[in-house]
């Protein structure tokens, strides 16, 4: 059985009156048991020579739909001004734009495909999916 887990920490003594300090550390799990996800695609790495508009990253079909599949994506880029938007492909809703140096790691369901947009040339964008089957 594999074991993957993930932890966030975000902290700030200024963004408000009140210092900010989480940290959550989490086992991945497929869904409904506490059998440990056990596919991954890889970390994968795409470069786009021109801006793109919907270039696919995560195809539902590849995928058992309302399970426990984690997203992740980052741009490993430095500009503060060029992004990488992702969306959710069928209804073109934006998940988020990520920026030099972001990501998003988010659940995702297997029920629809998501792409990604880049606002600029030679652009890369990193992903991986763990799932399970």
């Amino acid at each position: 059985m594999a074991t993957t887990t993930a932890s966030l920490t975000i902290s700030s003594s200024d963004i408000s009156s009140d210092a900010i300090s989480i940290s959550v550390t989490e086992t991945f799990h497929k869904a409904g048991t506490t059998i440990g996800l056990d596919q991954t695609t890889g970390m994968a790495r795409k470069t786009f020579a021109a801006a793109s508009s919907n270039q696919n990253i995560a195809l539902a079909s590849a995928y058992t739909d309302d399970k426990a599949h984690k997203l992740f994506v980052r741009n490993p880029g430095t500009s503060t001004t060029d992004h990488i938007t992702v969306v959710i492909a069928s209804g073109h809703s934006v998940i988020g734009k990520l920026y030099g140096g972001e990501f998003l790691f988010i659940p995702w369901s297997g029920n629809e495909d998501i792409d990604v947009t880049t606002s600029a040339t030679n652009m890369s964008v990193e992903y991986m999916i763990i799932s399970e089957a």
